[in-house]
């Protein structure tokens, strides 16, 4: 720290301390509980305004309307870019988004690691691999800081799966917790990470077992304590369930507000001498050094120069590159096409001819997924997009003139049909749209009203409010069997042309948010023929803690058409006309969300025997799959071309005509593991049992296991144990590359106090015929023998990386850093580093390894951290 840096900071405390004095016991008790879903509480006296918060992960959701905002890549995509650069960039959109919607902390990003492939958050998550975690989100972290706003890094901690989340404990011993689960926290709170968001579940670290939100060993230890944390610690909304314990744990500041545990009980709890006026001040101070640091109190005595005070909110901060929709769309557009990974190319089918040429081209664009892309996952990262762009219409504005894009679903991914089209709508009364009356708990109706459309939602309900009607007569002249229905949560009971289809006397509370089923809740529906059909639904009004009263109702309707088998056949036969026919599959808002885990890896539907056909019927064939987590494609190795397009964001449709005409390289590298099968993921669900989730695999997450297993059966003679689809780190991109030399730059010995690691200069060369995007890879391998020592350790785990560009012929250097923690593990004394020789193992995945350079490692504790 600088003297000048230190000079501040001793001034900003001291301000502090006078704030502290002039405030109440009252007040205090108030700041550390929301002010309402969104805000903390102000205090004019003083010259404290509310701080406001959003949703954050793929987007800067605006906190108290429907504003449309950046829609970006699943965080998944951004990992897949292994680009530090690139996470900077995203970190300044998100500022100026926050900026745009007059927001000050973002609620992002999610570094919880991908323990299993099919827990419902993945795409949330940046990697399986702690190192590459943390990199991409400091990048992400430190730029929107710089641009003076905060962004809150959760989930604290081992909160890695959604099924009963709000309940389970994570059983983690504490070398895999430091090694893995801790790892990306730490390194952002070295980074300056201003906020951290505790977890809803609970951990069990072999001496304590605790809700996240109350484990003081974990919370103030180790986050507080030891790593030197002056940031707040807030609650994931509605975690918190105690009051003194949660106090004691380090929980700063409980979200929402102002009702929930304390809310309601924090006051006594100081009054009874429960709490202590000391303990109140830490989080109070806490909250008043965020506020400062974005903007939202000035200091007197301080540097004026705060990073937020080179902008207001609703305004870009000064030098944003994202001032302008023009700049995030391009921005969007390339990261959306610089993540995409190239699985398999064999055949050379792309680049496709682009606009420039002459020879026209007939593509036939199949699959549910091109239709209508799966864009975002579900949960709360969800944003209104400002734009969307779709598959079809970009590819042909992208082909040569004259070319024909024939778009097929050809397959269906849905289990709901389809929603009721509103036009189709009529109340009793004969008017378009559907009739709403909303009743108390008395029966009587309050308020009655037609709207012309239904969106699934009704939100404007009060405290006297019960139950809401729902009543529409639906058209439905075509002739055969129509499917219609309803899906939602709670109390209700619905009755279709006179008939109970579907009721329940469950009572929604809270979980119906936590576990996202009031998102896209599943349909009961029941089959009509005949010329309308009237719908009638008494729903209960939801009113979970700390949320507003909503009713959620999704009418759907399938009416007569094609069969499944029709479908198909579409497919195949515009797939044979074609010069080339991309299939595009993945998975959807039923697959991949919060609140709710995955029960296998299958791509839903019938989207498998779409490929098969479509391979067969057109050999010249490219699939792009468009899925955030990993599923598996037991078509692989038949499909010439197969591309990982990910949850593309608003820029889907432009990203991949880019990629597909080779405007952009696909440069990007898997941030995980691709199973070949399911019964081969070694943390294959992610379901509690009595109540725990046992991370049993310890350090063997994701290609680690994967690694381990290779080893083992290695010199045997046997099979090398089941393979992945794709390992860690694979991706080919649109030209080859040969690893010339890797070599040390630094002392080929890392001493025992942490620093300053090492620096590896790989020189390689572009032996293909286009610009081409490399990502290097360094991995560590522990000294021969040191395993019989220590059998927990991994075979090898990644070290550094670092993206290098280069024409065709031409030679680059990547420069990879690999810090001097990379070394260490950790042990019932603390962190040491086992001494030996040790290798890097240099290349382009983590079993894809050209070069191996020996680096001797002396044996010791580092100093400090």
């Amino acid at each position: 720290m600088s003297l000048q840096t230190a000079t501040a900071s001793t001034a900003v405390e001291e301000a502090l301390d006078d704030l502290l004095a002039r405030l109440s016991p009252a007040e205090k008790c108030s700041l550390v509980v929301g002010a309402d879903m969104w805000r903390t509480r102000a205090v004019p006296r003083i010259g404290l305004e509310s701080v406001v918060m959003s949703d954050g992960p793929v987007g800067v959701r605006s906190p108290y309307d429907d504003a449309p905002s950046a829609m970006l890549p699943a965080p998944s995509a951004l990992a897949a870019t292994w680009d530090v650069d690139v996470a900077r960039q995203v970190g300044r959109l998100f500022a100026a988004e926050a900026r745009r919607h007059g927001v000050h902390m973002v609620l992002a990003p999610q570094v919880n690691l991908q323990r299993t492939p099919v827990g419902g958050r993945h795409f949330e998550c940046y990697s399986e691999d702690p190192h590459l975690t943390a990199q991409v989100a400091v990048g992400v972290v430190t730029a929107a800081q710089d641009d003076g706003v905060a962004m809150c890094v959760k989930h604290y901690v081992a909160n890695d799966s959604e099924t009963d989340r709000t309940r389970y404990l994570a059983r983690v011993d504490p070398r895999t917790l430091r090694e893995l689960y801790l790892a990306p926290f730490e390194r952002l709170v070295e980074a300056g990470a201003w906020s951290v968001m505790g977890a809803y579940s609970g951990v069990d670290d072999g001496t304590t077992a605790a809700p996240a939100l109350e484990h003081r060993p974990l919370l103030t230890g180790v986050l507080k304590d030891e790593w030197g944390f002056d940031g707040l610690v807030v609650s994931d909304w509605v975690a918190t369930r105690s009051v003194a314990p949660a106090v004691r744990g380090g929980l700063d500041l409980q979200m929402p507000g102002p009702d929930g545990a304390w809310g309601d009980g924090l006051a006594a709890a100081l009054a009874a001498g429960d709490v202590t006026e000391t303990e109140l001040d830490d989080k109070v101070r806490r909250l008043l050094r965020l506020a400062h640091r974005v903007g939202r109190l000035a200091l007197p005595g301080t540097d004026a120069a705060t990073p937020a005070d080179a902008a207001t909110p609703a305004a870009p901060a000064v030098g944003s590159p994202f001032a302008v929709p023009e700049a995030r769309e391009t921005f969007l557009r390339e990261l959306a096409a610089r993540s995409a990974v190239v699985l398999r190319d064999t055949a050379g089918l792309l680049p496709l001819p682009g606009a420039e040429t002459r020879e026209p081209l007939r593509v036939a664009l199949l699959g549910a997924a091109a239709v209508d892309p799966f864009f975002q996952g579900g949960g709360s990262s969800f944003v209104v997009p400002d734009r969307l762009s779709y598959p079809a219409e970009a590819l042909a504005a992208a082909l040569p003139h004259g070319s024909r894009v024939e778009t097929v679903a050809g397959s269906r991914a849905l289990r709901n049909p389809p929603a009721l089209d509103p036009a189709r709508c009529t109340d009793p009364p004969g008017d378009a749209g559907v009739r709403i009356e909303v009743l108390d708990a008395a029966g009587a109706v309050r308020r009655r009203e037609t709207r012309a459309a239904w969106d699934g939602w009704l939100t404007d309900l009060g405290p006297d409010d019960a139950t809401v009607r729902l009543t529409t007569r639906i058209a439905t002249p075509e002739p055969g069997r129509h499917e219609i229905g309803v899906g939602t949560v709670g109390v209700h009971r619905v009755v279709l042309d006179g008939a109970e289809i579907s009721a329940s006397d469950v009572v929604a509370t809270e979980d119906v948010i936590l576990a996202s089923q009031h998102n896209h809740p599943v349909a009961v529906t029941a089959a009509v023929e005949g010329p309308t059909a009237e719908l009638v639904a008494e729903l209960q009004v939801v009113h979970p803690v700390g949320y507003d009263r909503f009713v959620r109702a999704q009418l759907v309707h399938r009416r007569p058409g094609p069969s499944a088998e029709d479908e198909l056949v579409a497919a195949e036969q515009a797939a044979r006309a074609a010069d080339v026919a991309v299939v595009v599959v993945g998975t959807t808002h039923e697959v991949e969300s919060e609140g709710f885990d995955r029960t296998d890896l299958a791509l839903p539907g019938n989207q498998d025997e779409l490929v098969r056909r479509v391979v067969a019927a057109n050999p010249r064939t490219v699939v792009v799959v468009n899925a955030g987590a990993p599923v598996l494609l037991p078509w692989l190795d038949q499909v010439p071309t197969v591309l990982w397009g990910w949850l593309a964001g608003q820029e889907a449709g432009a990203a991949l005509a880019d990629v597909l005409t080779g405007v952009t390289e696909p440069s990007g590298r898997l941030p995980w593991t691709l199973p070949a099968r399911g019964e081969d993921v070694p943390v294959p669900h992610a379901v509690p049992v009595d109540g725990v989730v046992d991370y049993a695999e310890q350090l063997d997450v994701g290609y680690r296991a994967w690694e381990r297993r290779r080893a083992a059966h290695d010199g045997t003679g046997e099979s090398a144990g089941p393979a992945p689809a794709a390992p860690f780190g694979h991706g080919l991109g649109w030209t080859t590359w040969d690893y010339e030399e890797a070599a040390l730059v630094a002392p080929a010995a890392v001493p025992d106090d942490g620093e300053p690691g090492l620096r590896v200069h790989v020189r390689l060369r572009n032996t293909g015929t286009r610009p081409g995007r490399e990502v290097v890879q360094v991995y560590v391998e522990p000294p021969p023998g040191t395993t019989d020592v220590d059998p927990d350790r991994p075979v090898r785990w990644l070290a550094g990386f670092a993206v290098v560009d280069a024409g065709p012929g031409a030679t680059a250097v990547a420069v990879v850093e690999v810090p001097a923690r990379t070394f260490r593990s950790w042990g019932p004394d603390g962190w040491a580093t086992p001494g030996g020789t040790y290798r890097l193992r240099v290349g382009r995945s983590v079993q894809d390894l050209r070069h191996e350079i020996p680096v001797h490692v002396t044996s010791g504790t580092p100093a400090g951290r």
